[in-house]
């Protein structure tokens, strides 16, 4: 019997006085997290919530969530962590599709979770500040008692086909993605994680702060991630480890000169990344710039965020995301479910004790993507001799230009070699000739103008003609998620396939002088 509560438990007693949590304000104890979460457990139990009962909980990346989370494990409850950014309908839905009993939101937070829980038929319990609405009671000798396989979390994936699927992932998952990166990262009492993640995303929640609290180590918390802002919490608790997503380590890189240099970071022993691919010449500008070594990883929420790392010590090969996690097992297969060759592409499938028990009341889903033990990702891979793990693509984002098959990422990934370009998203347009267009939206930097002809000519020196963008948009930024993961699928293509129209109409009255 296990629960995924019971560090708080251990470290109160061996060390109370450990920092466990620093957010904006005053840090957390071992000893304050567990009176928190203990405070949460009993006033759930007073309430009526039985173990096993889900609980809504809606809270940003602050030492309240832990406590909440963890309260909610403790008194046996699952919690169905959702984006502070949801909005009503949003959280009804999930509400409704897991059955919550409860709804707890921070209190700055509105009104969305308090007009779900109303529509919900359910209470809804403000968050404030040190979850002083949970006053301490009875002490509370342990959580409870919970089997491997009971159910902790249930995280609804992104739905980018269908209604989103709550993935069930369980105290044994939880545990187990905990003590792996605590091997894998050496992470000891004495390190100091930080992060601007998102705790309700299962990166911040299962990989960063399980590990950070499994470990007895002391988590820094930034609610909104803002370059200046991550760089004044390293400053300011001397990070050893931190963890973010590209898009973060992109915004450092592109942050005004002389605002961050290379001893900013001398604390720091390892910065990971993983929710999306890391851009190759943004991980060596990043390392040149900074002298501090990126370490990338994959995982997804139905692996509870892990299934490979690069590891420290073993030699870095560009693009891949590194061999699988301990107790983990990583196959490249074809469609006809058989292993393929070394450097082959095929689908990435994913084995071990972080794979979740399956999709919340959807059997035939998880009869799809789960097979005697191994979990289909819907990702495009190669597995090379050493066992690295190169992620191609997903499935679904391949384009297939005139039969031949384009991968996104790579063109995106020589695209990000261009200095105009800050960010960029490569998808496929539909064509009544070619049957899709390849087509790149992107962020320039300041000051610096698209020229498609001129961008195309520099393209096609680094890529096979077919593999060339036709079609371009620019933004100012490209839209994202919570953890700051470029989200593909708000990306209109027919806006795309206009702004594209409209700048060559430009260029053509420009070069005959003719108003468009």
């Amino acid at each position: 019997m296990s629960n995924a509560a019971q560090a708080a438990w251990d470290h109160a007693s061996a060390t109370p006085d450990r920092i466990a949590l620093r957010g904006a304000d005053h840090p957390w104890s071992y000893a304050k997290l567990r009176e928190r979460v203990a405070a949460v457990a009993a006033r759930l139990a007073e309430a009526g919530i039985a173990p096993g009962d889900r609980v809504l909980l809606i809270a940003p990346s602050v030492p309240e969530f832990a406590g909440a989370y963890y309260g909610i494990l403790a008194a046996g409850a699952v919690a169905v962590t959702a984006n502070t950014m949801s909005t009503r309908p949003e959280l009804e839905y999930a509400g409704t599709d897991a059955g919550v009993k409860l709804v707890l939101g921070w209190h700055d937070v509105v009104p969305a979770p308090a007009d779900a829980a109303a529509a919900l038929g359910v209470h809804y319990w403000p968050l404030t500040d040190d979850l002083g609405d949970f006053p301490a009671g009875a002490p509370r000798d342990a959580p409870h008692a919970t089997a491997d396989d009971d159910n902790a979390v249930i995280l609804y994936t992104s739905g980018t086909t269908g209604r989103p699927k709550g993935a069930q992932l369980t105290h044994g998952n939880l545990i187990a993605c905990a003590e792996i990166f605590g091997e894998v990262l050496a992470f000891a009492p004495e390190d100091r994680f930080g992060t601007a993640l998102p705790l309700f995303h299962v990166f911040g929640q299962a990989v960063v702060m399980g590990t950070t609290m499994h470990a007895g180590a002391t988590l820094s918390l930034l609610e909104r991630f803002g370059a200046e802002d991550l760089l004044d919490l390293l400053r300011r608790d001397r990070l050893t480890v931190m963890a973010g997503v590209p898009t973060m380590w992109n915004a450092l890189l592109h942050a005004p000169v002389g605002e961050t240099d290379a001893a900013d970071f001398a604390s720091l022993r390892l910065a990971a990344s993983g929710g999306a691919a890391m851009p190759a010449e943004v991980m060596r500008a990043f390392e040149e710039r900074f002298g501090c070594v990126i370490l990338e990883g994959y995982g997804l929420s139905e692996t509870a965020g892990a299934a490979t790392f690069n590891g420290l010590g073993r030699e870095r090969k560009p693009s891949c995301v590194g061999i699988a996690l301990p107790r983990c097992e990583v196959a490249v297969r074809g469609d006809d479910g058989a292993d393929v060759g070394e450097g082959d592409v095929g689908e990435v499938y994913i084995k071990g004790p972080v794979v979740m028990k399956g999709y919340w009341n959807r059997p035939e889903a998880t009869g799809e993507v789960l097979q005697d033990g191994w979990l289909r990702t819907g990702d495009l891979g190669t597995k090379d001799a050493d066992g690295d793990i190169r992620i191609v693509d997903r499935k679904k984002d391949l384009i297939i230009r005139g039969g031949y098959n384009v991968y996104p990422r790579e063109v995106e990934e020589v695209l990000y070699e261009h200095p105009d370009i800050v960010e960029v998203a490569v998808i496929g347009v539909p064509d009544a000739h070619f049957g899709e267009e390849v087509a790149a939206v992107i962020a320039l930097r300041p000051g610096a103008e698209l020229d498609p002809p001129a961008l195309r000519a520099w393209a096609k020196e680094r890529l096979s003609a077919y593999k060339v963008p036709r079609l371009f948009q620019t933004l100012d930024a490209l839209p994202k998620g919570p953890t700051g993961k470029i989200l593909k699928r708000a990306i209109d293509p027919e806006e795309v396939r206009a702004a594209s129209a409209g700048a060559a109409r430009d260029a053509a009255a420009g070069a005959t002088g003719v108003a468009p």
